[in-house]
């Protein structure tokens, strides 16, 4: 039997509702939308948060690995040996694995996960328009370093970047995909038969929000809408409110700023979705399109003014929704599934859609028995942390918020079918103390089950919770 081969679709901060098919009233995605219809689209996909404000750091390290946020190695900077990557699994099993684009754990774990590749960046953000890129190194050195001053208007401070070319004036979804096609092209069919694994990470929509002219003048910020949550500040600060993310718009949030910034974020989407189809093109042309898998997902969220945030950095739906949409042999076609998901269950999930025998460091779940059924479960309660302020668990219907600083000791109750946007506080209304003393059960019996107490986060949170 021929095996089949593996495209995956990587994005960098975009949220769950971001893909005009899965209901999404103003965004332009013409070719997510065809994945959407040619696929199976899981609708509640999450991380389950992050331990740093880098969140797409351990977010990306649970994609590879398949283990749970807090069973990982320096919060996701570095994979040990004994953790089997998913490109490594790929490799032993006879394929060809091909890496494009960010890689934010580490030099040392991607030639384990990679035979091949291209345009590899090694770090969390960039100049779209100027990768600071790497060349495919077969020793796994990635010792070429090189000096930069991040912000020269303002200081003379030097920061070191693994690189070794910049292709000058070159918008970063242009430039990984436009390497994926040729590979597409000229190598995806082997002389052996042997499959490949292609893996596409892209840094977009990630802020600095800037892709070209034509993308941004397909949104006009005064016609967006605005979601029922956006607010000028959060009602409280949980340790968030100086961060990076949170300084890319001033308080108060003023409408017209968040509606610019909802114009960029959906323009960069919409570039990126042009260059996402020109690799499906590539892969039609290749002919393997009816032997390829193919993965389209993110690695966390972001708020954009809901709730008055800019980030990643909550349990609020927003920022711990993930898209996840699986096309190709096999898999039911325009159709969705509601189950209950991490990132880390995809590593499981390709495991036995490829016939692969499952690693014993992998945590995740298969979602692939949802599948054939999607009535099917793959858990009934999700667990979210930010850091160590912030552990969230969610059920069907409610989602409780808990908050821990020095200063600060605060739960928020949420009723996600009555209100999905997350609104209404309910905690401490009348009717709702079975269900929060309920919800705390799970809470407490999710620190255990993952062992966040073990973690240094997870140990001064759970301080403070006492």
């Amino acid at each position: 039997m021929t095996k089949q081969n593996v495209l995956f679709f990587f994005t960098d901060d975009q949220r769950f509702d971001t893909i005009a098919a899965l209901g999404h009233p103003e965004i332009q995605t013409p070719n997510m939308d065809k994945l959407a219809r040619r696929g199976t689209s899981f609708t509640q996909a999450h991380i389950p948060g992050g331990t740093v404000g880098a969140v797409c750091m351990p977010s990306r390290a649970m994609l590879h690995t398949g283990r749970s946020l807090f069973r990982l190695e320096a919060d996701g900077a570095s994979i040990p040996d004994h953790h089997t990557l998913l490109g490594e699994l790929l490799q032993q099993a006879g394929y060809r694995t091909f890496g494009i684009g960010k890689w934010h754990n580490g030099p040392a774990s991607y030639n384990r996960s990679f035979s091949d590749g291209d345009e590899i960046f090694f770090g969390g953000m960039s100049d779209h328009w100027n990768v600071p890129a790497c060349r495919y190194d077969p020793g796994g050195a990635y010792a070429q370093v090189n000096r930069r001053i991040d912000n020269p208007f303002h200081q003379n401070t030097i920061s070191l970047q693994r690189a070794d070319h910049v292709q000058l004036g070159k918008h970063s979804s242009e430039l990984f995909s436009e390497r994926a096609a040729r590979w597409l092209e000229e190598e995806a069919a082997a002389a052996d038969g042997s499959p490949f694994f292609m893996y596409i990470s892209y840094l977009a929509p990630h802020d600095p929000r800037s892709m070209p002219e034509e993308y941004l003048q397909m949104y006009d910020p005064a016609k967006l809408s605005l979601p029922d949550n956006c607010c000028a500040e959060h009602p409280f600060d949980y340790g968030v409110r100086d961060i990076r993310d949170e300084t890319l718009a001033p308080y108060p949030r003023s409408e017209q700023e968040i509606r610019r910034h909802l114009a960029e974020y959906y323009a960069m989407i919409t570039h990126l979705d042009h260059e996402l189809g020109n690799v499906l093109d590539a892969l039609e042309r290749s002919g393997q399109a009816d032997q390829t898998l193919i993965v389209l997902a993110g690695d966390n969220g972001l708020a954009v003014g809901q709730h008055g945030l800019m980030g990643k950095q909550s349990a609020y739906e927003h920022s711990v929704r993930v898209p996840l949409i699986l096309a190709g042999p096999g898999i039911p076609a325009g159709e969705t599934r509601d189950t209950y998901a991490y990132l880390y269950d995809i590593y499981p999930t390709l495991c036995e859609l490829l016939g692969l025998q499952t690693p014993d460091s992998v945590e995740g779940t298969s979602l692939a028995p949802a599948l054939g059924d999607p009535a099917w479960r793959a858990r009934e309660h999700l667990y979210f942390a930010y850091a160590d302020c912030v552990r969230a668990v969610k059920d069907k219907r409610y989602k409780l918020i808990e908050y821990r600083t020095d200063e600060l000791r605060r739960t928020q109750l949420f009723d996600l079918i009555a209100d999905s946007a997350e609104c209404h506080d309910l905690y401490g209304t009348a009717g709702t103390e079975e269900v929060v003393k309920a919800l705390s059960r799970h809470l407490l019996a999710c620190k255990e089950a993952w062992d966040d107490e073990a973690h240094p986060a997870g140990g001064r949170f759970w301080r403070l919770y006492a």
